[in-house]
């Protein structure tokens, strides 16, 4: 990254307008050269001349090329081959991001992003494990925000499948938001990429979410919401998802349930309703290539009715399930979800599960 790339990650212009800027001028050498040292007043209007003069501070320059360095931070420009096609195809691309990690994979396959409340339920958990695995036995990469609660699930469901997942931060990557993810960044770093598109420094402001947001749904091919509150930050992404002709999936939820009344609103708005990962491969169009998937598939029916012969009317404990079925955990949660999306059952708060009395 040269010291003009740098100068023009500095200018306070918006993606937009920076974007047009290298379109017409082709690099940021010339945009320097016509917009300050010999400014080309027919094109340029004062005040664009003004942010871009006032942007060209050398010690500010060498204070990003420093911190960079002492990070291990890397950078990408937009005119840049390896930067992500994806993102590359819209008019609000950042000019310049900024990853550690490995990002050549983003270009590479499928891209889908797993979002969610931060506010999780053990029902919305269970659903992004088991969605994170089998995609990831498909070898399609994931994409999330490291936020807390179904964005960290997801990341770690990878990392646990020895998938490919990118993490985009709403903060400079010398800024770990939330801090407890600090190891999971890591991991991600080694085994996957962390990208952001703000200057090493940059807190994590809030309004800093919704533009990184946009570039969640933007390197994606489908975005999947796990869970959301009528207010949930995922419902933008969703929004923007939308905005930029992508599919959206959402995972149906308890009406009782305040963590799924987004979701179960962006399903009666049109977004497609996910209830197994099938869905997922059949909208991508492509075959799940799951070899296990036909095996599990068998004992999930033969022990479904087992399952569903001690859950009642009273509450029982995921405890006191495992105890009298001694069925493995991972597999039991996996029937659990698909009885709860099938509306035979209902998780409680504090793990409990109940039947669902369908008749009225």
């Amino acid at each position: 990254m040269n010291d003009y790339d740098i100068w023009f990650s500095l200018v306070k212009l918006s993606p937009k307008v920076k974007l047009k800027l290298i379109n017409d001028f082709h690099d940021t050498e010339k945009i320097w050269y016509y917009g300050v040292h010999n400014p080309k007043t027919e094109y340029f209007k004062k005040i664009l001349m003004d942010l871009l003069n006032n942007a060209w501070n050398e010690s500010e320059i060498a204070n990003v090329k420093k911190n960079l360095e002492i990070n291990e931070i890397k950078s990408i420009s937009y005119y840049e081959d390896e930067y992500p096609k994806k993102l590359k195809n819209y008019d609000d691309a950042p000019f310049t991001l900024f990853y550690k990690g490995n990002i050549m994979p983003l270009n590479e396959g499928y891209n889908i992003s797993i979002v969610g409340s931060r506010k999780y339920t053990n029902y919305g958990k269970d659903v992004t494990r088991i969605i994170c695995r089998d995609l990831c036995a498909n070898n399609i990469n994931i994409i999330s925000g490291m936020a807390k609660g179904i964005d960290t699930f997801a990341h770690e469901s990878c990392l646990n499948n020895e998938g490919y997942t990118c993490a985009v931060l709403g903060s400079g990557l010398d800024i770990v938001y939330p801090k407890e993810n600090y190891k999971i960044f890591n991991k991600i770093v080694q085994k996957g990429a962390v990208i952001s598109e703000f200057l090493p420094g940059t807190p994590p402001y809030t309004y800093n979410f919704p533009l990184r947001n946009r570039i969640i749904s933007a390197l994606s091919d489908i975005i999947i919401i796990i869970e959301a509150g009528e207010k949930s930050g995922s419902l933008i992404t969703a929004n923007l998802a939308l905005e930029q002709g992508k599919d959206v999936m959402a995972v149906p939820g308890s009406i009782f349930s305040e963590e799924s009344k987004g979701t179960n609103k962006l399903i009666k708005d049109g977004a497609f309703p996910l209830t197994s990962a099938n869905d997922i491969f059949n909208l991508i169009g492509i075959e799940m290539k799951n070899q296990k998937e036909t095996t599990v598939r068998s004992f999930n029916n033969e022990i479904h009715s087992g399952i569903f012969s001690i859950i009642n009317d009273s509450p029982l404990h995921i405890n006191d399930i495992i105890r009298i079925t001694n069925i493995d955990i991972k597999q039991l949660y996996e029937v659990l979800f698909e009885m709860q999306i099938k509306n035979e059952i209902l998780c409680l708060a504090g793990n409990y599960y109940v039947r669902v009395n369908n008749k009225i």
